[in-house]
């Protein structure tokens, strides 16, 4: 239980701006003091980080009504909290998104591109000219007449890029084959393998205009959205908004954004905060 507590992110004791951060052992100490010395204040000050499983821990404070309410209210958070915390997650990561989209670099063409190399290429890489390839990989450019001698892209950044970039094809090669695999499972269940083929071929052919273009864009992006938000990105820390309060603020236009994202499409697979005590 005390474990429990002590990562619920309550404040376990005031600190003064400035101190640095308790640890688990002393937020541990400091609850386990307050726990055998004042139990009521204990369930008082921080029933809404326990679970219906530590009441048995005030089982001798029965007969109390402050500890018979507060142990009450403990067992009905209980009751409602999978679907509360559900929705408590979904706000917290749409409000994180909504403040990445702004930031601007985690959803550029470059961040977006490594994380999902293969969706990038079907949607938007396949179709980039040849001028809008080379713009996307830079050469080192001599320095100008009068300044230091140093290239506008230094030796050490190309090689960085080159680095990545071989990284990228890596997981895109890894995303082919997965998904080829995947189809040819799915032909072999599939009777129709010629007209496959024959749409195949007039996909391959087929050549969007600008407008067509942006379209495509934007449904890529949309995608990174709902992929960051049903917790697909690997590489992104999710503990750090899932369980981060500070993302519990939205305003008035916020939620009414968020409930008309959610309505278009349910996510199956949004994943549940783990329950197990401590």
């Amino acid at each position: 239980m005390l474990h429990a507590v002590a990562a619920s992110r309550l404040p376990v004791c005031s600190q003064q701006q400035g101190e640095p951060d308790l640890t688990e052992h002393e937020k541990v100490a400091i609850l386990s003091q307050l726990y055998h010395e004042k139990p009521l204040v204990f369930l008082e000050r921080f029933r809404t980080g326990l679970r219906e499983e530590h009441l048995a821990c005030f089982g001798h404070l029965r007969g109390d009504h402050r500890a018979d309410f507060y142990c009450a209210e403990v067992a009905r958070q209980g009751t409602a909290r999978p679907r509360t915390l559900r929705t408590r997650l979904r706000n917290r990561r749409y409000a994180a998104l909504r403040e990445l989209i702004q930031g601007g670099e985690y959803f550029s063409d470059e961040q977006m591109r490594f994380r999902a190399p293969l969706l990038y290429e079907q949607y938007i890489g396949q179709y980039l000219t040849q001028e809008e390839l080379s713009a996307r990989t830079p050469v080192p450019q001599p320095p100008r007449p009068g300044s230091p001698s140093t290239p506008a892209c230094p030796l050490s950044d190309l090689l960085l890029q080159s680095y990545q970039e071989r990284e990228l094809q890596q997981r895109l090669l890894q995303q082919q084959e997965e998904e080829e695999a995947c189809l040819e499972e799915e032909e072999e269940e599939d009777d129709s393998d010629e007209e496959d083929q024959r749409s195949s071929k007039d996909s391959e052919t087929w050549m969007p205009d600008s407008e067509e273009r942006l379209i495509l864009r934007e449904e890529f992006t949309s995608r990174m959205h709902q992929r960051f938000l049903d917790g697909k990105d690997g590489d992104f820390d999710y503990s750090t908004v899932d369980d981060n309060p500070d993302f519990d603020n939205l305003d008035i236009v916020a939620r009414d954004e968020e409930e008309r994202y959610f309505d278009e499409e349910e996510p199956e697979d949004a994943p549940s905060p783990e329950l197990g005590g401590d």
